[in-house]
């Protein structure tokens, strides 16, 4: 999800079903080259990384685990993988919570700059994967007192936060300060600040994950505050098996990255979340005939994991669903599920793909899944 002040983001793209630049790394600092890995990844004292599983949903016990990055133990945190895309649209990880720990399943969002959770006081949240935060039963949990860095509660005792999403979801709550840990297999057991939620709203108070983890820029950010800490090394990394393969992994930290690893530009300076410089969309392998500059808005393209679907400026949505129309012309169109929507659906439709191919060199494909019906709207 993006909170509320990317409001004229040219694109967001959907990091759900998305295999980014081979493995889904995302550098913290501006710009990383494939031939210049010095600093985040190659400094003089090389962090491990914690390697986290992506869900949807509590992971069925039958399924066996799958390793992501083939054998090389470069992360003290190893979990199986699931997923089930389809049903929820939203990849999760868990997080643990204080002192004894507390579980939480949190939606990895990049769009997001601050990671949060119900709190047993909430006056208006929703019912979830999980039991509420209980801070009274956290023996090394402790509220974030008000002061000149932090907005405060009527009382002026409390530090608190609220994040407004451009869907017209919001939360709101306190801080609070407390140990958290990444999975039976990670040793680091770092504290940070998180969000206590008081209200949810929107799709927030109705989704079935228990809140969000926050990977945005930012103070508030679970990966900025593990980096200043010197937890972990100056990087993160997605990587999805999408809806053909399944799961994913989520590295916190620098790690060996694969020989054929491709980088592109993202500008802090720009935005504050993790965009890119798109430059053409493929579709059925031919580019569409769109101006670079379409993409180029306020705040560029934005790479958003916590987002369902892509949005694309009206030119391009336009050029877009032409393209589908011409190579699609065989398939039956079958009405939408959402009355409400004016979907482009497609009875009968098997695989199909479409690349965007944005500056230096990185190619982003997407691929459908065997459905019996697919849709665009």
């Amino acid at each position: 999800m993006l909170e509320s002040h990317l409001r004229f983001v040219s694109v967001i793209l959907i990091l759900a079903d998305l295999l980014f630049c081979s493995s889904g790394y995302f550098p913290t600092d501006d710009l990383i080259h494939s031939g210049n890995l010095t600093g985040v990844l190659a400094g003089e004292a090389v962090i491990p990384p914690m390697i986290l599983p992506l869900s949807l949903s509590s992971p069925p016990r039958a399924r066996s685990p799958r390793q992501l990055l083939h054998g090389e133990n470069y992360s003290n945190a190893r979990m199986p993988l699931y997923d089930d895309l389809l049903l929820r649209g939203y990849y999760t990880t868990r997080l643990f919570i204080g002192t004894p720990a507390q579980e939480f399943a949190l939606i990895v969002d990049t769009g997001s700059t601050v990671t949060y959770v119900p709190c047993s006081t909430c006056q208006q949240c929703g019912r979830h994967q999980d039991p509420r935060f209980r801070p009274e039963e956290s023996s090394t949990y402790k509220p974030v007192k008000c002061n000149i860095d932090c907005s405060c509660d009527e009382q002026r005792k409390l530090c608190t936060y609220e994040r407004r999403y451009a869907e017209m979801s919001s939360s709101s709550g306190v801080l609070g300060d407390d140990i958290v840990s990444f999975g039976s297999e990670s040793e680091l057991k770092p504290r940070v600040v998180f969000g206590c939620e008081n209200v949810e709203t929107g799709d927030l108070f109705s989704q079935h994950a228990d809140g969000i983890m926050g990977l945005g820029r930012g103070t508030l950010s679970i990966v900025d505050q593990l980096v200043d800490k010197g937890t972990i090394g100056n990087s993160f990394s997605l990587c999805y098996g999408g809806m053909d393969i399944g799961g994913g992994a989520m590295v916190l930290g620098a790690h060996k990255l694969p020989d054929d690893m491709v980088f592109t530009r993202s500008d802090p300076n720009r935005s504050p979340y993790y965009n890119i410089e798109l430059k053409e969309i493929h579709v059925a392998g031919k580019p569409l005939k769109l101006s670079p500059s379409v993409f180029d808005g306020k705040y560029g393209t934005v790479l958003d994991s916590g987002t369902t679907y892509a949005y694309l400026p009206e030119e391009a949505f336009v050029a877009f669903k032409s393209a589908i129309l011409n190579s699609i012309h065989l398939l039956q169109k079958t009405p939408g599920p959402d009355p409400n929507y004016n979907d482009n659906c497609f009875a009968g439709a098997g695989r199909c793909s479409f690349s965007i191919r944005p500056t230096h060199g990185c190619h982003l494909k997407f691929v459908s899944a065997d459905l019996l019906c697919w849709c665009y709207s």
